[in-house]
Formats: C-alpha cells, structure tokens, sequence
C-alpha cells in the first residue's frame, strides 16, 4: 500500500462510527495498513450488518458507547491516547431527519463537537478527519459541482446538522489546533463525499439496499425519485481520499483547518434510474415501478460535488468507472447471499483490486512517498 502503509502503521487510530457502512470498510483498510484501529459507536446500524458479516470486532478493539456521551468518550480518549481521528458517527438518512429532528441535531452537531472538544483537551491526538456530507451545501440546484468556497446550507435536518458541523470544525480549527500559542501541534480537516455505494449498505432508504430487499423476497422495488440525480461513487472511492488527507495531516501542517470533497467525475454523474438499470445488469434480474412520495419531505433532486481540490493538492482522484462500480457491489452482495465466501476476505480482495487499479493509474498515494 506504499505510503499509507508506512504512515499508518502502527498508529492508534481512534474510527467514531465503525460498524457503519464507511466505517466498517475503513476499519477494514486501516487493519490492512497495519493500525491499532479502536471502534466507538453505539449500535448496529442495520440488519444485516457489514461490520458483523465481516467478523470486524474480531480483528479490531470494539468499544460500544455514544458519541452523544462526552464522559465515555473521554474515557476512549485517556485509555488509549489515539493518534489519528476518522469521525464518521452519525445520523446518516436524510428521511429520518424529518421524524427525528432533535436526534440528528445532536448526534451531528453535538457529535462533533464531544469529538473535537477530546482532542482539544487531549493534545498527544496528532491528526484529525471529520467526515460531513456532500449535503452540507447549500442546494440551489445548478448544473456545476459545488466547490469548498460555496455556501454551506440546508433544508431539511439533516443537510442543515452537517452544515454546522462543518461551522464547528472550522471554528475548533481556528481557535484551538495547530497554535504554538497554546501548545497544541493537532491538524484537523473536514471531508465531504457524495452517495456511497458498496457491498455491506442495508442501510434504510438508501437504493441499492431498498433494491435488495425487494428482490431477495421476490418483490419489484418501489423507486420515488428515478431521475434524481446523485454524486455515485464506490465507498473505497472517499475512504482512500480520507486516508491520503489523514496522511498528509500527520506529516504536515498545510492543510490544518482545510476542507476536501471527494466524489466522481462530474460527468459521470447517473440518475437513480442509471444506478438501478445497471445493477440490475449485474445483479441477474430484478424490477423497478415509480411510485410519486407521498410525503411532503424535500429531497434536492440534482446534486454535484467539484474535486478539483482534492485532485490538485492532495492528488486524489476517482479510481473507478461507473461501471466497474455496480458491478463489485453486486459481486459483493452475490458473494454474501451465496454464502460461499468468507466476506472478510472477500472485503480486502476489494481494497487490494482497488488498490491496484490505483496503481495501474500511477497514483502517488500508491506509492512510496507523496509527489
């Protein structure tokens, strides 16, 4: 894994959120990388779970906790003084925001800032990752991908929680870290990520899983939006991102209180229609029929990310085709529904084909050093 594995390895890296889907996998990765990874969060997120179907609590140290509750976080903190942060905890479903509205406030903004408020009070934490979303945005439904410098919104709960979060991050960043002032050498900096897709999503409201359990019960799918269209990408796509930023935040300074999207080509951007067609493809069989929602919820219905940044500083940039995409989802989830396979090592045949793809594209995160 060249550089990566030379930066990660060995280091107590402290994952909030890890029996999420993103978490999971990249509890997975930095296990690969050769990391301490510690786990906290709260509950299994879903049923199935990638984070038990991967056996992942076998391999990693599983600290079950809230990141609502500051005193047990705390006591993460002083027991196992980790060196790198990835916050990814959360209340994901944009649907669930509208029927619980105080919890989404609180676990993403209070969330946030129980995690920076631990590493502002325990200064051996070298480096920091705050995940937020691609919704932190302010969705006036333009054509063109929003840039880091575009103003930060939202309309419903959860796009306005991850808004602020980005707020708070920012201000910790500014009053706290980084400043020989007050002796404290952390950098910190957010990332934002368009719609994941991947093996191991059951989560609720989300299409491919919505997709699954239709299928797997003989049932035709119920789709509300098809030409919605969405940043799609692969889940390793943001998680290699997230590591070369952690990375590059461990070994220098420079990026101390910036902030990063990490999505697909914007001309690649699918409509859900696309996404469904194509997995369908893979997948074997399977049907869709458009039903209009009901509710009144408001969900944007065209929504693009510009990487420009991270592909000029960080030298990130997406490895996957749309199509190779869909197809290790479904690779995955036929893997998993056959149950031949042992989806741990199924899970890092994955991370290593990507990885090697990366490589084939002369990407310097693959590398020895950073270019």
């Amino acid at each position: 894994m060249g550089i990566l594995n030379k930066i990660y390895k060995d280091k107590t890296v402290l994952i909030t959120g890890h029996t999420g889907f993103k978490g999971s996998w990249l509890a997975m990765w930095l296990n690969l990388l050769g990391a301490k990874v510690i786990g906290y969060s709260s509950y299994m997120p879903s049923e199935p779970c990638n984070f038990e179907v991967c056996n992942i609590g076998s391999r990693i140290t599983h600290v079950k906790g809230d990141v609502r509750d500051f005193a047990t976080l705390r006591d993460v903190f002083t027991e196992y003084t980790p060196d790198v942060i990835f916050h990814l905890a959360a209340q994901p479903i944009v649907r669930r925001s509208y029927s619980e509205p105080k919890l989404t406030f609180d676990t993403n903004i209070g969330g946030t800032v129980n995690i920076l408020e631990c590493i502002r009070v325990f200064p051996g934490v070298m480096a920091g990752v705050i995940i937020t979303s691609d919704k932190c945005y302010k969705n006036v439904e333009w054509l063109w991908g929003y840039r880091e410098t575009d103003t930060l919104g939202g309309d419903d709960s959860y796009s306005a929680s991850k808004a602020c979060a980005e707020l708070v991050c920012h201000a910790y960043a500014q009053s706290f870290f980084n400043n020989t002032e007050i002796n404290n050498s952390t950098n910190i900096a957010s990332a934002r990520a368009g719609n994941v897709i991947g093996g191991g999503d059951w989560a609720p409201n989300r299409i491919i899983p919505d997709c699954l359990r239709a299928w797997t019960n003989s049932k035709e799918a119920i789709i509300r939006s098809p030409d919605a269209t969405r940043p799609w990408q692969h889940v390793l796509e943001p998680l290699s991102g997230y590591l070369i930023l952690g990375a590059e935040l461990l070994v220098s300074g420079s990026l101390h209180g910036e902030a990063f999207n990490f999505g697909p080509s914007e001309e690649i951007n699918k409509s859900v229609r696309d996404l469904i067609n194509s997995f369908i493809k893979y997948w074997g069989n399977g049907s869709w029929k458009y039903e209009p929602s009901e509710s009144n919820k408001k969900e944007s219905t065209l929504l693009n990310l510009s990487c420009d940044k991270a592909a000029a500083i960080l030298k990130w940039r997406p490895v996957l085709s749309f199509d190779e995409t869909i197809r290790l989802t479904a690779e995955w989830f036929k893997a998993y529904y056959t149950g031949n396979e042992d989806m741990y090592d199924f899970s890092i045949n994955h991370i290593q084909y990507y990885t090697d793809k990366a490589k084939e594209q002369s990407l310097p995160w693959v590398g020895e050093k950073f270019e």
